[in-house]
């Protein structure tokens, strides 16, 4: 089974953003010995603790702190900023890491409507040109605008030798029409998502247009797993990410809470009900449990790869859990 990580680089609340930031890096080079194929890291603005603004900056700290673990975006959110930009940036990392570099795009705000509204006076604007934007975006990563076009002659560069591999993330069947029409491999989000993520895949490939002869689509799905060596103690470390994020809707979220403070936490039985909903679109359990689930949600969503976003309170935690999902499932 081909495997990868999503960071979204959350920030403890015994740790401070400088510690979860190189606690992401650690978990790159973790991931790369255990045989991931790929590390990426997430794009969020002014959301209590989580730590990466500006995933680029990211990818080339861990780029020199890795060998060949291939590095990207989960995702650079597009309608906040000029396609041109974005395309430097990433032949940038390509030119530096070579073959490596994944530029993953997402149409979200990532933040507040305060941040968002920093960011870009005219998001919804921008949001309504994804299209255009994603267009645009591919033209100057692959170097050939049509010679009428007012672009013609402007090349994002540096030009690297292999280009970034662009990727469409998302949660709805608009975002896997946008990346079939595009020719580009799709991510779908279903650890964020309500949706029928089968049926959305589905029309991904059945819509898919190559955007170069040797186009083919790829998809991979994105899961929330925890592992541990028992399922009492993967629960419990789940616990952590749970109550986490249920402060974060009721307006208290701060940092991840640690499994002391959240087997104190207080909940009402519509909370308690809340949780147990949410712990059905998470996978969680002992190594075998785990193994198990992923090889059913990978038949179920024809993917050829699935990425796992974890999320626990001690870093150390979070590296074993991989370690235990890579022993039984990566192939050697």
């Amino acid at each position: 089974m081909k495997l990868s990580i999503l960071d979204q680089s959350p920030i403890s609340s015994n740790q401070t953003a400088k510690e979860a930031l190189e606690a992401s890096v650690k978990l790159a080079q973790a991931g790369e010995t255990f045989g991931y194929t790929r590390f990426w890291m997430a794009e969020h603005h002014d959301l209590p603790g989580l730590a990466c603004p500006a995933p680029e900056v990211m990818l080339s700290y861990i780029g020199f702190q890795t060998h060949h673990i291939r590095i990207g975006s989960g995702a650079v959110l597009l309608p906040h900023y000029k396609p041109y930009k974005v395309a430097e940036m990433f032949n940038l990392l390509a030119t530096l890491f070579q073959g490596r570099i994944d530029l993953g795009i997402g149409r979200a705000p990532g933040g507040s409507a305060e941040a968002t509204n920093v960011l870009n006076d005219h998001f919804l604007e921008s949001v309504w040109k994804m299209p255009d934007l994603v267009k645009e975006l591919l033209d100057f990563l692959d170097d050939e605008f049509k010679t009428d076009n007012a672009y013609a002659k402007l090349s994002a560069s540096p030009i690297p030798v292999t280009s970034p591999t662009p990727w469409l993330l998302g949660t709805s069947k608009k975002s896997a029409s946008l990346a079939a029409k595009n020719g580009m491999a799709y991510a779908f989000g279903q650890f964020m998502s309500d949706e029928n993520g089968e049926e959305i895949i589905r029309h991904y490939l059945d819509s898919f247009q190559p955007r170069k002869p040797s186009g083919r689509p790829h998809v991979i799905l994105t899961v929330s797993a925890i592992c541990a060596e028992t399922n009492e103690k993967a629960n419990d470390l789940a616990l952590s990410s749970l109550i986490w994020g249920l402060q974060k809707s009721k307006g208290e979220g701060g940092f991840v809470p640690s499994i002391h403070d959240v087997k104190r936490y207080s909940l009402s039985e519509l909370e308690k009900n809340e949780l147990e909903k949410k712990k059905r679109n998470m996978i969680i359990g002992d190594p075998v449990e785990v193994k198990e689930k992923l090889q059913v949600l990978q038949t179920t969503y024809q993917a050829e790869e699935i990425m796992i976003v974890t999320i626990t309170f001690d870093p150390k935690e979070k590296i074993r859990s991989y370690e235990l999902i890579a022993q039984g499932c990566i192939d050697k």
